[in-house]
């Protein structure tokens, strides 16, 4: 983890001081990339403990479509704790359902992203077409003197990412996001790990994942979406029958918090240890040894299939969240 680290050291050196929505100050610098090589460990933070089961608790909450504090909570992760009940902006959101309630984060874009056509109601052949795709018709109605049919359907993105590695391994457009425009405004918070694209190597059966993340905390938000990446990495990897290897990182906004530079100085003056090995339990089905493939495992891993051997670490350390 020598790269995060260094990166840690360059935001804080070189970074501009920015005010933003938290009401706390960070160091910011734009544009930065890390990229790690799953045959050589897991990329877990080894300066100080990792919270590695909030991170894996998320992820499976993100994969079962999670949008519930309440939720997250039950799967070992309470990061999402105050965002959902202490968000100024969100607590006065017309969209929040109440305590616990996060809106259509993650999880809902991943699982079931919210498709719509608006077709002409004379364009027969488009509407054939949607509806043997799976869009139901919902509506219709008039815009200009011209009627309109309207049609739906909730997309699978995580799912179908899976298949495509099955069954087109040479695509280039084998990739999920949750930035949905129409629906920023009814999150507890904006997506910021936004963009997942997978790139299976079918002649070397590796399969690697880059991730953009528009805004970063290195303090506490990197190691987190590192593990997450690495082990989301894994498990599609153990599904489909490939094996994990690179793992690339981009950020948008690379930022320090006030705040978290005691701990960060802190850090800079350990010495990394040696990265662990991510472990799956075996009742996750491993598709190179059944040769069944088994996709509903997607929502069906819990927290307790993922586990690190060999980690080691420094002292623990905390800083708080920004909300």
């Amino acid at each position: 983890m020598k790269q995060y680290l260094d990166l840690v050291a360059h935001v804080i050196q070189h970074g501009s001081r920015q005010s933003n929505r938290t009401g706390t100050d960070t160091l910011s610098f734009p544009g930065a990339m890390l990229r790690f090589d799953l045959a050589e460990g897991f990329p877990a933070i080894t300066t100080r403990k990792l919270a590695f089961k909030a991170a894996i608790g998320e992820m499976c909450g993100f994969l079962r479509g999670v949008n519930n504090a309440a939720e997250f909570r039950a799967l070992g992760c309470k990061v999402w704790d105050q965002n959902a009940n202490e968000n100024a902006q969100w607590l006065n959101n017309p969209f929040r359902q109440g305590t616990d309630d996060l809106g259509e984060i993650y999880g809902v874009q991943w699982r079931q992203w919210p498709a719509y056509k608006r077709i002409a109601v004379n364009d027969q052949a488009a509407i054939d077409f949607s509806q043997a795709q799976g869009f139901a018709p919902i509506a219709e109605g008039v815009e200009h003197g011209e009627r309109f049919v309207v049609l739906y359907k909730a997309i699978d993105q995580v799912r179908q990412c899976l298949d495509t590695i099955v069954n087109n391994p040479g695509s280039r457009r084998i990739l999920f996001h949750g930035w949905n425009c129409a629906q920023l405004d009814e999150m507890a918070l904006p997506p910021c790990h936004l963009l997942y694209q997978f790139h299976p190597n079918a002649s070397t059966r590796e399969l690697s994942l880059t991730l953009y993340i528009r805004s970063n905390d290195l303090g506490l938000g990197t190691p987190f979406n590192l593990a997450e990446g690495a082990a989301l990495l894994s498990l599609f990897a153990r599904l489909t029958g490939y094996t994990p290897r690179w793992f690339t990182y981009f950020i948008g906004d690379a930022h320090v918090y006030e705040n978290h530079l005691d701990m960060l100085r802190e850090q800079l003056r350990r010495e990394p240890l040696a990265p662990p090995r991510l472990v799956i339990a075996e009742r996750v089905p491993a598709f190179a040894a059944t040769g069944v493939y088994q996709p509903e495992w997607l929502a069906q891993v819990e927290p307790g299939d993922f586990s690190l051997e060999g980690y080691e670490h420094h002292a623990p350390m905390t800083a708080p969240m920004a909300v």
